[in-house]
């Protein structure tokens, strides 16, 4: 059994693995869990003596083979309790990640396999991100940032990078949303912005708003 605090750490470094070609700098893992650098050194320690990560000078924080095992645990747990949430008792999707963030820490596998099975296996949460099965196994789709698109290309929104309620909530005014075409009408050469169609309405969009966006071609 871990503490939530080292099962949201756990979860953390997964997140930040993703853009590190090296291991986690504990700066920024400090940075991420808006705390000191002497709380992470202490945890890190703590996680390596569970065998849970592996800690290189120089080089920062891996998860161990059985680190990222409990960390992808968690992250399945916190997507099945948003699709549940949202799905079954009619959440919005910008209000589910907080609410998620609690639910994920249940202890019972048996709660998580029959939530798995009533909500017929689902694939992906409601902001698209992919669901990791038992074995921690998941698909990857091909995806891309709206902001990589050039003018007259379109595709499919199928994630958002940014899950703040800010943003969803900016996108739900907006009328985008998972599942709807989205097509670049114009870009502009000096910021960026972009002129897109969605529903048959077009709307002028920021580079922060499409470099939040994922879109299958």
């Amino acid at each position: 059994m871990f503490s939530l605090s080292e099962e949201n750490y756990l979860k953390a470094i997964l997140h930040l693995q993703k853009t590190s070609k090296s291991g986690v700098n504990t700066n920024a893992l400090a940075e991420e869990m808006q705390t000191k650098a002497s709380s992470v050194t202490d945890m890190v320690k703590k996680l390596s003596e569970k065998n849970l990560v592996i800690y290189k000078k120089y080089q920062g924080v891996y998860l161990s083979d059985s680190g990222r095992k409990t960390a992808l645990q968690i992250v399945r747990k916190h997507r099945l309790w948003e699709v549940f949430l949202v799905d079954k008792l009619s959440f919005s999707w910008d209000e589910v990640h907080e609410v998620a963030e609690q639910l994920e820490h249940i202890k019972s596998d048996k709660l998580i396999t029959e939530l798995d099975k009533f909500l017929k296996y689902p694939k992906r949460d409601p902001h698209g991100d992919p669901i990791p099965d038992a074995k921690g196994d998941f698909h990857v789709a091909n995806k891309i940032l709206l902001s990589s698109l050039s003018k007259g290309e379109h595709g499919t929104l199928v994630g958002v990078k940014d899950t703040s309620s800010e943003f969803l909530k900016y996108l739900d005014k907006n009328n985008i949303a998972l599942g709807k075409t989205i097509q670049v009408l114009d870009k502009e050469e000096f910021d960026e912005s972009m002129l897109i169609q969605t529903d048959g309405k077009s709307l002028r969009v920021s580079p922060m708003v499409a470099v939040n966006i994922y879109i299958k071609q």
